[in-house]
């Protein structure tokens, strides 16, 4: 079983998002049985939390339902996920800094490393724009994780 975690900062706007995005990719390729997906944020300020609802509200109207509850990264992760997908460089350098052991850090990713289609770098956080943000947000999410699910199966990252 492939274990993915997805990390930004609250865990509430991208990494539930991506968690999402990703599961129906999963469960629409009858892949579900082959992967566990979770989320987490850098800072616990929404542990407990549900997703951000404009980011909810995005999802649901592209037929996604985000169901996790925010929670912070654990140093238990770093072991237990084979893949850490980070969505910035903030977020980068954050789970790079709190590894409790830096032989499990070529595990951490960047989320658009995984995009065929746009050039992005990184997946801006939408919490201070507007609903633009959100769709777009979705947009690179969509993309990379298309791309994150054939790179596992093909070169079995």
């Amino acid at each position: 079983m492939k274990k993915v975690i997805f990390i930004c900062m609250g865990n509430i706007c991208r990494s539930p998002a991506a968690e999402g995005v990703m599961q129906k990719i999963v469960d629409e390729r009858g892949l579900s049985k082959d992967f566990f997906l979770d989320s987490a944020g850098t800072i616990g300020y929404h542990e407990g939390e549900r997703a951000d609802a404009r980011m909810r509200k995005a999802a649901k109207g592209r037929g996604y339902e985000l169901t996790s509850i925010s929670r912070p990264l654990k140093a238990k992760d770093y072991e237990q996920f084979d893949l850490l997908i980070v969505m910035d460089d903030d977020n980068y350098e954050t789970v790079i800094s709190r590894s409790p052991n830096k032989e499990l850090n070529h595990k951490v990713k960047y989320m658009c490393e995984f995009c065929t289609k746009h050039k992005d770098k990184i997946v801006p956080d939408p919490y201070f724009g507007g609903e633009q943000g959100f769709e777009y947000v979705l947009d690179l999410l969509e993309d990379s994780c298309e791309g994150l699910l054939n790179k596992i199966i093909e070169d079995n990252i």
